[in-house]
């Protein structure tokens, strides 16, 4: 009884192996059938091109990434200039892409990084590096960096632009110098605490903007003058294509204070005496190139309470300047004054505000425009975005202002170039 029930078994799993075996082959002979019937024309179809692969895969790497950037408000867009970005074509999200890429370097290589991580997880195991990973919130970057402009931009704009842009002399040949006068102690006047947060702050500055940069201090309205005139005088402005000079000290509305200045006994750089030294006639080595003067001083005589005020003591209204100089002046400007431009820490009749702490807030926010513009806004461009830090008056009020503009052309930094 028992080997005729094995016997059933068997003969029925032969049975069964061989409906399999029927299934498979009719399967196939199915394939073989649908694969002669396919028109030539549809067989080439159905193999992918791998260019046309490789095309999909990057349509929907920028896609993604794109996408992502907006998402997580990294561009910081409002919701109109996203719908413009999510309806855009392929080749403008590309193009948008990079440009906000280079504004918000850090978080968006986050999102770069991730993006690419997150695109096939069971594919790899690659982990992006620990220090990307693991970077800090935009909102715990340091601000005090300069922003480098990309090679490409430099060039871009220097392309778009010719004729209405300062040359730019070659990185490996030019000698770029800057001057900073710093007067801290006065004989009569009261020290000018945080001043020296201003000479650190404004060297770092200078030298990331490639300049070699020259410190004085403590001097009187005569050894500024010397200094200034043995400042023209350098060869090295010939290889150069501009120049900044910086002053900071107390000041009127006429010019900058030496250390020996007493309402008896003046003591005073005068502004006029600046321009004279470095015009076209006096410094051959900067004809035709920008000359950038930056002064933080007061130019009246008001005083504060909290905060430490750049003015020496009351002065006297100094309108007593004779209109007849005041026409000179203006005729000689004319002909000789040319490529300047002065940025002055306050109005006229107005004083500037020290922080004994961090130092002025002219030069602080200066500084800080600088750092954040300069590597695609033009001069005036940054010297305005100063101008806005300040519209809104605070406890201590001040304005700064553009003036003896005699550009003829824009001056882009373009650090990094």
């Amino acid at each position: 009884m028992k080997s005729l029930l094995d016997e059933q078994r068997n003969t029925e799993r032969s049975e069964g192996e061989e409906q399999r075996e029927r299934g498979k082959c009719e399967a196939m002979r199915k394939e073989k059938e649908k694969g002669e019937n396919t028109p030539p024309i549809q067989k080439v179809k159905q193999k992918k091109n791998p260019l046309k692969i490789l095309e999909s895969m990057g349509k929907e790497l920028i896609t993604g990434v794109l996408d992502d950037l907006v998402e997580k408000d990294v561009l910081k867009l409002e919701e109109e200039e996203k719908k413009n970005i999510y309806d855009a074509k392929l080749q403008d999200k590309a193009r948008i892409l990079m440009d906000s890429v280079l504004q918000k370097r850090h978080e968006a290589s986050q999102v770069f990084v991730k993006t690419f991580l997150n695109m096939d997880k069971n594919s790899t195991n690659i982990q992006a590096p620990e220090k990307i990973m693991a970077g800090p919130d935009e909102s715990e970057e340091s601000t005090d960096t300069l922003k480098l402009c990309p090679h490409e931009e430099f060039l871009k704009l220097c392309k778009e632009r010719t004729g209405e842009i300062y040359p730019i002399k070659n990185k490996n040949d030019r000698t770029r110098l800057a001057l900073i006068i710093c007067n801290t102690k006065f004989d009569h006047l009261p020290l000018r605490n945080g001043a020296d947060l201003d000479i650190k702050g404004m060297r770092g500055l200078l030298e990331g903007l490639g300049y070699s940069v020259d410190v004085e201090e403590k001097l009187t309205a005569k050894e500024m003058e010397s200094v200034l005139w043995g400042f023209a005088a350098r060869q090295e402005h010939k290889s150069s294509d501009s120049t900044f000079l910086v002053f900071m000290s107390h000041g009127i509305l006429d010019g900058i204070c030496g250390t020996m200045h007493s309402d008896k006994k003046p003591d005073v750089l005068h502004y006029d005496t600046i321009f004279k030294i470095f015009n076209n006639r006096n410094c051959l080595g900067l004809k035709d190139k920008p000359k950038v003067i930056i002064v933080q001083a007061c130019r009246g005589a008001n005083r504060g309470e909290v905060w430490v005020s750049d003015s020496p003591a009351t002065l006297a209204d100094s309108s007593s300047e004779s209109p007849e100089d005041l026409e000179e002046d203006a005729v000689y400007k004319t002909h000789v004054e040319k490529d300047f431009i002065a940025f002055c820490s306050s109005t006229p009749h107005n004083v500037s505000w020290r922080d004994v702490t961090k130092g002025s807030l002219f030069i602080t926010q200066l500084i800080t425009c600088f750092q954040k513009y300069a590597w695609r806004c033009h001069l005036e461009e940054v010297f305005r975005k100063v101008q806005q830090s300040f519209e809104t008056p605070s406890v201590k009020a001040q304005m700064p202002t553009i003036e003896r503009l005699s550009m003829t052309r824009y001056f882009y930094l373009f650090p990094g170039n």
